[in-house]
């Protein structure tokens, strides 16, 4: 098995890579998935939440209200840490079961992480680290066409996240996402390739280290 982590900054198209890797037999771990399911009803996060910011974070239906907690913490780092302090460990921990499951078929398992960091790379023990890549004038420009972002509000949302050039520096993989569809498909093969390579190098380990 090999375990990957596969991160890029808002607007880059790292869904879209994800579902590429599915279609060619990848595994897929969804942060942004496991992130819901904890903090949903029942959920592991959800009462320390309601604890900490109060139930009017709660809709109609008694579920958080995601966009209405975003806007508590946005720009509000002591806010932003608890929450991460609340909904980080639970969901590291449903990450590292599904990994660990999927891995059982020694399959190449991604891990998508919107805002994956160093310490991920051991904690979540990442064979390897793929960064889906675009200038950040593209980003922009895709937040405001394709999502209907505000240009002011989509530029803070870049802003908050990790600048380009750190994100690269962590990368043993980069796919280029900065141009049409074909053009990712190729950049998708290449990443593919390279990760098949990994693992079947990594399955020998065992083997050399006897």
């Amino acid at each position: 098995m090999l375990a990957v982590g596969l991160t890029g900054g808002i607007g880059a198209g790292k869904s879209t890579v994800a579902e590429l890797l599915v279609a060619r037999g990848a595994k897929l771990v969804d942060a942004d998935l496991i992130a819901r399911e904890v903090v949903a009803p029942g959920g592991p996060a959800y009462q320390p939440l309601i604890d900490r910011f109060g139930p009017g974070i709660l809709d109609a239906g008694g579920e958080i209200d995601r966009p209405v907690l975003a806007e508590l913490v946005f720009g509000h780092p002591e806010a932003l840490a608890d929450l991460n302090a609340i909904t980080h460990p639970a969901i590291g921990v449903e990450m590292i079961a599904r990994k660990d499951h999927y891995g059982e078929t020694g399959e190449i398992v991604v891990l998508d992480i919107p805002l994956l960091r160093p310490a991920h790379r051991e904690l979540l023990d990442l064979g390897a680290v793929v960064v889906v890549d675009v200038p950040t004038h593209v980003a922009l420009e895709r937040l405001v066409s394709q999502r209907g972002m505000d240009r002011a509000d989509a530029q803070a949302r870049i802003g908050s996240q990790a600048d380009r050039e750190t994100r690269l520096a962590g990368a043993d993989l980069v796919i280029d996402n900065s141009s049409d569809h074909d053009h990712l498909r190729a950049e998708v093969e290449q990443a593919w390739a390279a990760l098949q390579v990994l693992r079947a190098q990594q399955s020998r380990l065992p083997a050399a280290d006897a």
